[in-house]
C-alpha cells in the first residue's frame, strides 16, 4: 500500500543555532570579485550629463567676467526644430520677454556630431556659448571672451 506521506528522516540530536550565513561571491574558487569599475570612473554619467557639464563649465567661466549672465537661462536641447532649407544650428538665443528671462540654447546632437573627442567638444561648446551670449548682449564674441577663437 502506497503512503502519501514520506517517511520522516531519522532523528538528529539538537544542534546549537548556527551563525547567520553570509553570502559571498566566490564562484569556482577564483576568489572574491573586485569592484565593477575603478573609483575614479563615473559609472552613472551619461553622454547628456557630461555634455550638460561642459555647458555649465563654459557658463561659469563667462559669468565670472559678465555678472549680468546670472539672469540668463542656459538650456541644453537634443536637436533644434527642423527648418527646411537651412543648415542645422549649434545653438540659439532668445532675448528676455515679458516675465521670461533671456535664454541661450545649445543643441547637443549637432555639437556632438561635429566634434571628434571630448576636448574638441569642450572647445566647440564654449565657442557656441560665447557666440550666443555675444549675440544676446549685442557684442562681438572676442569682447565676450578674449580667448575666443584662439584655442
Amino acid at each position: 500500500m502506497d503512503s502519501p506521506v514520506p517517511p520522516s528522516p531519522p532523528h538528529r540530536p539538537a544542534e546549537p543555532p548556527a551563525e547567520p550565513w553570509v553570502r559571498r561571491r566566490d564562484r569556482h574558487g577564483r576568489g572574491m570579485r573586485g569592484p565593477v569599475a575603478p573609483p575614479q570612473v563615473p559609472l552613472s554619467a551619461s553622454r547628456a550629463d557630461t555634455f550638460r557639464d561642459l555647458v555649465l563649465d563654459s557658463v561659469e567661466r563667462l559669468e565670472r567676467r559678465w555678472p549680468q549672465l546670472a539672469d540668463v537661462e542656459f538650456m541644453v536641447l537634443e536637436v533644434p526644430p527642423p527648418v527646411p532649407g537651412e543648415t542645422v544650428p549649434l545653438g540659439g538665443s532668445l532675448p528676455a520677454g515679458k516675465g521670461e528671462p533671456a535664454r541661450v540654447v545649445v543643441y547637443r546632437r549637432p555639437v556632438e556630431i561635429r566634434s571628434k573627442n571630448r576636448d574638441e567638444r569642450a572647445l566647440l561648446v564654449h565657442e557656441v556659448v560665447v557666440e550666443q551670449v555675444a549675440e544676446l548682449l549685442g557684442l562681438s564674441p572676442e569682447s565676450v571672451d578674449p580667448r575666443y577663437g584662439q584655442d
